[in-house]
């Protein structure tokens, strides 16, 4: 069991550090629009382009770990990854930007869908949705890396040498879990590895012909999306804006999202498995997470400590939405772990692919041509307008909660393909 943990362990940490890079956009929104003279919605762009290559990867990630197992795969994707940062900052142009932050996104796809697949295979099936949880504790913890620690560390050296020590810092957890990690355990008993004479296609079709696959996928794009557009991006910039916090202050705010998803999930997945039941802690804390970033952003007068209390709420609650990767994983077969929330986590990528720019082409609509430092300025009004797209994906993934079936935690599939 040790072995396993240690296992878990380095899933989580690549988790960690996608999670890391994926928002780290966010704190260098003005040096980046500076160095490379972009517009809001060209900022948008580039921070969308890791979700592009996410949203592209994570079915070839789920089928290749699947086919292949995660030691082998994953560690080339490391690496991947890794060098992909390594070549974002030595960037001089918004074109070469654009592509390794591609590269960036392509390695980092394979991280969740990698760890889900080791759960899998070297834990019992109950403790899936409390390990989930307990991945995804770790993997915010990266996001609030990527917030204030990652902002001290930038004004320490710059952003292109930061970047630059955290590519090392990739290469070298990849050569750790080349080292240690097995692709299943010895006493496993079921068949996790998909046989080499399984048609790619036949395994697709399981998935894409499930009706409720496909909920819980929108579901999960609409509900996480508010996540990785306020809090991977355009939330430190707001909160500087409406609240008058410095640059600092607005990127321990932000962190706090992410803190409050690394404290939620572990609970909800603990939760959930208590009562026996997914969909009312998906529910209760969609709406709670909602109801918080409405009254961020729309309340005129709120006091600073309780806008801190809002933003660690909304994290912690829009955090229930983790239990779908569970609901998702007991509608397949576990030998398709990877493919199938490899499927679902390709929505979370595509809300968020779309949604970056989307709300920087309202903010420029609302620009009013005021810059600091070469950067835009955007006005508060702009970013009620824009932000104002999150609070319709809540409205959304209730939704396709709706019709989506109560599993009582239970594998509802056998646990391999005929």
């Amino acid at each position: 069991m040790f072995h396993a943990w240690i296992i878990w362990l380095l899933s989580a940490l690549f988790i960690f550090y996608k999670y890391a890079l994926e928002v780290s956009p966010s704190i260098m929104a003005n040096e980046l629009m500076r160095a490379f003279s972009l517009t809001g919605a060209q900022m948008g762009n580039l921070a969308a382009t890791y979700y592009y290559a996410y949203m592209l990867m994570q079915i070839p990630a789920g089928l290749l770990i699947d086919r292949w197992g995660p030691r082998r795969v994953t560690t080339l994707a490391m690496v991947v990854c890794a060098s992909g940062t390594f070549f974002f900052a030595q960037s001089d142009s918004f074109w070469m930007a654009f592509v390794s932050r591609f590269f960036t996104g392509a390695g980092a796809a394979f991280a969740v869908v990698n760890c889900f697949k080791l759960v899998a295979n070297w834990f019992p099936a109950r403790r899936f949705a409390f390990m989930a949880g307990l991945m995804m504790t770790l993997g915010m913890l990266g996001a609030v890396g990527g917030q204030g620690p990652l902002a001290a560390f930038i004004r320490a050296l710059d952003w292109r040498s930061a970047l630059e020590y955290i590519a090392g810092g990739g290469i070298f957890l990849a050569l750790l879990f080349v080292l240690v990690v097995r692709d299943r355990a010895p006493h496993h008993e079921k068949v996790v590895l998909m046989p080499s004479r399984t048609p790619v296609l036949q395994n697709l079709k399981r998935i894409l012909s499930s009706k409720q696959a496909w909920y819980l996928s929108f579901f999960s794009g609409f509900a996480f999306a508010p996540v990785s557009a306020f809090g991977g991006l355009w939330g430190v910039p707001f909160l500087v804006e409406k609240f008058h916090f410095s640059h600092a202050d607005a990127a321990q705010g932000s962190s706090l999202i992410f803190l409050g998803f690394a404290a939620g999930a572990p609970l909800f997945g603990w939760l959930s498995d208590r009562i026996r039941k997914r969909r009312p802690p998906m529910f209760w804390g969609t709406l709670i997470a909602g109801f918080c970033l409405c009254t961020i952003v729309y309340v005129p007068s709120i006091p600073i400590p309780f806008v801190y209390s809002l933003l660690f709420l909304f994290g912690f609650s829009v955090s229930g939405f983790m239990l779908c990767f569970t609901m998702i994983k007991e509608i397949n077969p576990v030998m398709l772990a990877a493919t199938s929330t490899g499927f679902m986590n390709a929505f979370d990528a595509l809300f968020g692919a779309f949604s970056d720019p989307l709300t920087g082409k309202v903010l420029d609509f609302f620009w009013t041509g005021k810059m600091a430092d070469g950067a835009r300025v955007f006005t508060l009004t702009g970013y009620q307008y824009a932000l104002l797209i999150l609070v319709v994906y809540f409205l959304l993934a209730f939704v396709f909660l709706k019709p989506v079936k109560e599993t009582h935690c239970k594998e509802t599939y056998p646990s391999s393909l005929p």
